[in-house]
């Protein structure tokens, strides 16, 4: 299967304005996710996009290949959308660009499955271990079949039981594998679908769409960045595993 790996990268974040150019420890946090990215893909199979010139610009000075795509996409995946308009694969890989510290092999790893899925859409997942992350609203949480197909994604916490206790649960790791067909049908909505919106959860359109969705286990390294308090845990793993060098 032919693929290239796509970085959504949006400046004007609601939650989080400029997120991907934050600085952490001298180098954006777009910086670091693509250097991830070429640990496991050569670079020229790795593109950003944005619908910022600020993040074109910074991109171009660290030779980082750039599409600039509309200021109306309605999330990641549809601007991923845009760029399957120009570049014509089997897959497109979509890595998020505020997860800097995430595990390179879950790439290689997903792309292994290709050939194995084709044609299906492919999400990752690990465990939970933190009750704090089963509570968290910015934790998408995964349910799936015995056959590994995503049964639903909630930012609520499940599975749940009568306690109301932290049992076991898995979280959603954002490394994404999308046919060029599904993304042409996830971008032909004008509008968020119902679920998509409410959980602001956009893997969920695939789901409202009719789509399966294949989870694959990947590991628990990474740490989003939803917020700017999220920063300083990824500026306290990256000093961790210096003080162990």
């Amino acid at each position: 299967m032919s693929y290239i790996v796509v970085i959504p990268a949006r400046y004007k974040s609601t939650r989080f304005p400029g997120k991907p150019l934050t600085d952490i420890l001298g180098k954006s946090m777009l910086l670091r996710t693509y250097e991830q990215c070429i640990k496991a893909v050569d670079s020229k199979k790795v593109y950003v996009a944005t619908e910022d010139e600020r993040i074109v610009d910074h991109c171009n000075q660290h030779n980082m290949q750039v599409i600039l795509t509309s200021d109306e996409c309605l999330t990641g995946t549809d601007r991923i959308a845009e760029v399957a308009k120009e570049i014509k694969v089997d897959y497109y890989i979509n890595v998020q660009g505020d997860e800097p510290l995430f595990n390179p092999d879950d790439i290689v790893k997903v792309i292994s499955f290709l050939d194995t899925y084709p044609g299906e859409i492919l999400n990752g997942y690990c465990s939970i271990t933190d009750p704090k992350q089963y509570t968290s609203v910015s934790v998408p949480k995964v349910v799936f079949r015995p056959n590994g197909k995503l049964l639903y994604m909630s930012r609520s916490p499940i599975p749940g039981n009568k306690q109301a206790t932290f049992a076991k649960a898995w979280r959603q790791v954002c490394i994404y594998a999308f046919p060029f067909d599904a993304l042409e049908s996830f971008s032909s909505c004008d509008r968020k679908t119902e679920l998509e919106q409410e959980e602001d959860i956009e893997i969920l359109r695939f789901l409202e769409l009719d789509y399966e969705v294949r989870m694959i286990e990947l590991s628990s390294e990474s740490i989003a960045v939803d917020n700017p308090e999220d920063v300083n845990d990824v500026i306290h793993k990256l000093e961790a595993d210096a003080r162990k060098v």
